[in-house]
This record gives C-alpha cells, sequence and structure tokens, in this order.
C-alpha cells in the first residue's frame, strides 16, 4: 500500500501543477482584456512614445480615445492610436521627441485656428499621423498609424 499513497501524491502533485499553470495563462488573459477596457488601454508603454519610441516629456498626459470602434480597433491589432495632452496651444510639442526616436517629419500643415496635422515616417515612408487639437486651453496630440 505503501506505493498506491506515493502515487497518488503524485497524481495530485501533477494535478496542482496543471492547476497553477492554467491559472497562470488565465491571469495573463484577464491582465490583457482589463488594460483593454482601462481608460489606457492604447498606450502599449506606461512612460514611452510609440511603444517606446522615446520618452514622454515632461507636462503630457497621456489619454486614449473613448470611441468603441477604436478600443476595437486597438485590441485586434488593426490600428495604434496614442493621445498626450498638455496645457497650452503646443501643436509641435511631441515632435522633437518624435524626431530623436528616427522618425522624420514628412509633412507640416497647419490646417487651421487650434488644429494641426504632420506625417511622420522612416526613410521617408509616411507611417504616423501626428493630430494636434486644441481643447479648451489644453492641447491634444493624437498619434496614429498601423502597429
Amino acid at each position: 500500500m505503501p506505493g498506491n499513497r506515493t502515487g497518488q501524491w503524485l497524481r495530485l502533485g501533477a494535478f496542482l501543477a496543471a492547476f497553477a499553470l492554467l491559472g497562470a495563462f488565465a491571469g495573463g488573459w484577464l491582465a490583457r482584456q482589463l488594460q483593454a477596457r482601462g481608460p489606457l488601454y492604447c498606450i502599449s508603454q506606461t512612460g514611452k512614445l510609440w511603444n517606446g519610441v522615446a520618452p514622454v516629456p515632461t507636462g503630457f498626459q497621456p489619454e486614449c480615445p473613448q470611441s468603441g470602434s477604436y478600443r476595437a480597433e486597438v485590441r485586434s491589432g488593426d490600428t495604434r492610436v496614442e493621445q498626450y495632452r498638455i496645457q497650452g496651444w503646443q501643436p509641435r510639442a511631441l515632435l522633437a521627441a518624435m524626431k530623436a526616436g528616427g522618425y522624420l517629419q514628412i509633412t507640416d500643415d497647419p490646417i487651421g485656428p487650434g488644429n494641426y496635422s504632420a506625417f511622420l515616417g522612416r526613410a521617408g515612408v509616411p507611417e504616423i499621423q501626428y493630430l494636434a487639437n486644441q481643447e479648451g486651453d489644453t492641447t491634444l496630440i493624437t498619434l496614429s498609424g498601423r502597429p
């Protein structure tokens, strides 16, 4: 009978190990789902622009679009979007950081009062749309493109 008891302990140990592994996978999945539903679902690396290109300069607050369609596109990997807010009207405030991270500014388009647009890319190919909108006494800068 002692051998039988050892076999029972081994089966129990294997069951507990499998249960723990399943729990780890479920926990990782749940963490990703909660991030995708949270207010900063679009920010891949906290404190970094565009998934690590450069540090977020001082004074900027990260945000994400509230749109359900944006949330779905980001979650599915079809698009990437990041938003940053800063005090005052500073439409070009993140351009230097993106350039330091290796992006070239391809266009420079003041659209009209309170609106600015630019395209950024590497090797002259547009990859990121940079859009600044004045909202009250702040500037909301949106970076969008393919992941």
